[in-house]
Formats: C-alpha cells, structure tokens, sequence
C-alpha cells in the first residue's frame, strides 16, 4: 500500500457565489498547495464541510482531486460516518476515482459501544475496497466517540488487512505516541491538531493533516525544519506565532478559514450553513487581525 508521507492539507471545499459546488477551484487548490510544500489532500474532511455534501458531490469531488494527482501528491478521501452503507458507496467511488486512501469517523449519532463493536464497523467498510489504504479519522471533540486509539489500533490490527493507520486530532499525547510506536511503528499515525505540531514533532510525528497549512504551510515547513536542526528556541516561536493566528479562527468562527484562503490569494466562496460567511465589515477586521499577527510573513503564495 502507498504510505503517505508529509504535510496533507484537509482543503477548503470551493463554492460559487450561490453556495454550489465550484470544480474549477480545485486545479487551482492543488497548484497552490504544492507550490507551498504540501504533499496531499484530505478530501471532502471536516474543513471541506464534508457533512454538509451531498453523496454526489463527494464522488464529484474525488473525480475532480483526482485528475491532479500523483506520486508525490497523495490524496485521501473522507467518506463520513454515519451511514456504513453510504460509505461503502463511496469508498468504491473514491477506488474508482483513483484515490490513494480513504477514511472514516466512528458513527456519531447511534454509537458503537466499544472499541471492538467500533472496530468491526470500520472492517465492513474497508472490506469493499481492499487495495486502498483505510484510515480511522479520531477526532472527539465533534463525535464524541473517544475510546483509547491505542485499544482500538489492537482490534483494528486484527480486523482490517489493509489498515493505513489513523488520522489523530486529540490532545491525548500518550495515547498517540502508544499508537505511533505500536508494532515498531507498523502504522501511519497522522497527526491533526496544528496547534500542537511541534509536540506532536517532539514524540516522533512525521506525517500531520490540519486545515491551517492550505493557507499557512511556510510557517509549519519551517518550525519542522527548525526543530530537525536542533533549533527548539526558533521552532517554539514559530509555534506560537503559528497558534496566535490560529486564535482568529475561534474570534470570527467557522467562516474565517475560507477568510484566511482569501487573504492568502485564493478565494474558495461562502461557507454553508451552518458556518457562517464572513460580512465585509466583518472581513476588513479580520484583515487587520491577521495583519498585525504577521499574517503576510508566513502566507501561502501562488510561485
């Protein structure tokens, strides 16, 4: 299976001005990633408003990906949760399509009760596709579902031949370096929460998916490349310049990522409800947040 390495964006879904799908943002998304330093996208996930897509317009949406793909620019497909059947679907959409790798969230409306009922849900979706690489995409503060990754790693090891690892947005450092170091590191243990990049670094992170590098990745390559030289003064402060303008997201709410995307050169549309779209006023204060946090410095940029 393709192990995917590197800084995976999870992209900004484009929409036009009446809140459709937008396809010919996506060349232009692609270009501007990698000309950052990114090496992949994390398809129709959460900061592609992934839950507010139609089935169509998630298979659209791996069609599309997938014309700019290759083998350095890895593409995972986000095939949701709620619905096993739904995402069987689509994981043998995104096969079609020719993606690399799909993924899932634990259902989080019925629950499963345990690690294993958990793990024997996820093996019925990643049976349909067993060529690709299966990833599980932890992240509680939206599911609520947050049993010990390092338990449920065990029953998945058991369970699904063609485990990729998992996609790990939670503070739980122990946990995720349990996961990291399971089986002499058998498993990709992406790491997802930006503002915790370096500490994730710090406990032998090296692959990591987050919504902030679409528009702020020069920031991240240079705190990774600080630490990997010894530099952990320099690494620290980029860090935290890193998380200061990652406080602007929680000031203007869901809306300001695609305002970040805008302000780095790429407009991407309106969010959908509920996310809320930044009004002009709204927007010329976040520019000058933005600014004074030395935005312009660490900016993504077309070359």
């Amino acid at each position: 299976m393709k192990r995917i390495k590197g800084m995976i964006v999870a992209p900004f879904t484009g929409f036009d001005e009446n809140g459709n799908l937008d396809l010919g943002k996506v060349e232009l998304q692609q270009r501007f990633y990698k000309d950052n330093g990114v090496t992949g996208c994390f398809v129709s996930g959460t900061t592609g408003e992934g839950s507010a897509l139609t089935f169509d317009e998630k298979v659209a949406l791996y069609k599309e990906w997938a014309k700019y793909s290759d083998e350095n620019f890895a593409l995972i497909g986000f095939l949701g949760g709620t619905s096993v059947r739904e995402c069987i679907q689509l994981a043998r959409e995104a096969r079609a399509a020719g993606l690399d790798a799909v993924a899932m969230t634990a259902p989080y409306y019925q629950k499963a009760a345990n690690c294993h009922d958990l793990a024997l849900t996820l093996a019925e979706v990643a049976a349909a596709v067993p060529e690709l690489p299966f990833f599980y995409y932890h992240i509680p503060c939206l599911t609520n579902v947050n049993f010990a990754m390092y338990d449920l790693l065990k029953e998945m090891d058991e369970l699904i031949p063609n485990l990729g690892g998992i996609k790990y947005t939670f503070e739980n450092m122990m946990d995720y370096q349990l996961c990291l170091y399971y089986k002499d590191h058998k498993y990709n243990i992406m790491w997802g929460r930006d503002e915790m990049l370096l500490e994730a670094l710090a406990i032998g992170a090296d692959t990591f998916i987050g919504s902030t590098y679409g528009y702020n990745a020069p920031i991240y390559n240079q705190i990774i490349e600080a630490f990997r030289s010894g530099d952990m003064k320099k690494a620290a402060d980029l860090q935290y310049k890193a998380d200061i303008l990652i406080t602007f997201l929680g000031k203007y709410g869901n809306g300001a990522g695609k305002a970040f995307m805008k302000a780095a050169g790429l407009d991407l549309g309106p969010a959908r409800k509920p996310f809320h779209t930044l009004t002009d006023e709204e927007y010329g204060r976040f520019l000058a947040d933005i600014k004074s946090a030395d935005f312009d410095t660490y900016k993504c940029r077309f070359k």
